[in-house]
């Protein structure tokens, strides 16, 4: 998720981003599996910089040509090697005739934009957002399964949009996951998550003073 040169800021205070919120409390089951899996492989952890390309998976690349064909730019096949460049294409032929069906249409001008909340304290960059009469908010994901955490950051943009288009809220929040392995894409709707945004503030509230207590350590 790209976020401004340097972090978020509200006049010099650099303030957390979502993902850092959210991370901090984040169950990382699903990480310690993957890093098992990769020791088991005999992939290094860290690698020395020949293993960069493998790790942009097929579902990162179907990612990047959602993101170009929103943005009306071309999309840079030189960053892939040629198998992943096969499956992704597939993969976002399958995200076209999606959207032909629902009628998805991202504003350009709404991508990946940079938002702060001044009475939270916090930032984060939706991947898109709709410019159908309902606003919408959109998240991609490259992962093989769909994690609590991943509503968690939907709602947060959700507060982040509504505190900076007050007379423009939004009114519903859409994730598409692409599979890392296979590029294969998955939907899901959510029309209310109040619960979701309730759980996040106490997320970032915690995380407050979690940086506090660990001063005292």
């Amino acid at each position: 998720m790209p976020t401004p040169k340097g972090g978020y800021y509200i006049g010099k205070e650099k303030i957390p981003s979502t993902t850092q919120i959210i991370g901090r409390f984040k169950d990382s089951g699903g990480l310690i599996r993957w890093a098992y899996k990769q020791g088991l492989e005999g992939v290094p952890l860290y690698g020395d910089g020949s293993q960069s390309k493998l790790a942009c998976d097929v579902g990162t690349c179907a990612h990047d040509r959602v993101e170009s064909w929103i943005r009306g730019r071309k999309f840079d096949e030189d960053d892939y090697p040629d198998d992943i460049l096969d499956k992704s294409e597939k993969a976002f032929e399958a995200f076209l005739r999606w959207t032909a069906q629902c009628n998805l249409k991202a504003d350009k001008n709404k991508t990946e934009i940079f938002l702060v909340s001044h009475k939270h304290r916090f930032g984060g960059t939706p991947d898109a957002v709709n410019v159908e009469a309902k606003r919408r908010v959109f998240d991609w994901k490259n992962s093989n399964s769909v994690y609590s955490d991943y509503l968690l950051q939907l709602a947060a943009y959700g507060i982040l949009w509504d505190e900076n288009n007050p007379d423009d809220p939004v009114t519903g929040y859409d994730l598409v996951r692409f599979s890392k392995e296979t590029g294969d894409f998955a939907h899901y709707s959510f029309e209310d998550l109040s619960m979701e945004r309730k759980q996040f503030l106490l997320y970032r509230e915690a995380y407050e003073l979690d940086l506090k207590i660990r001063k005292r350590v």
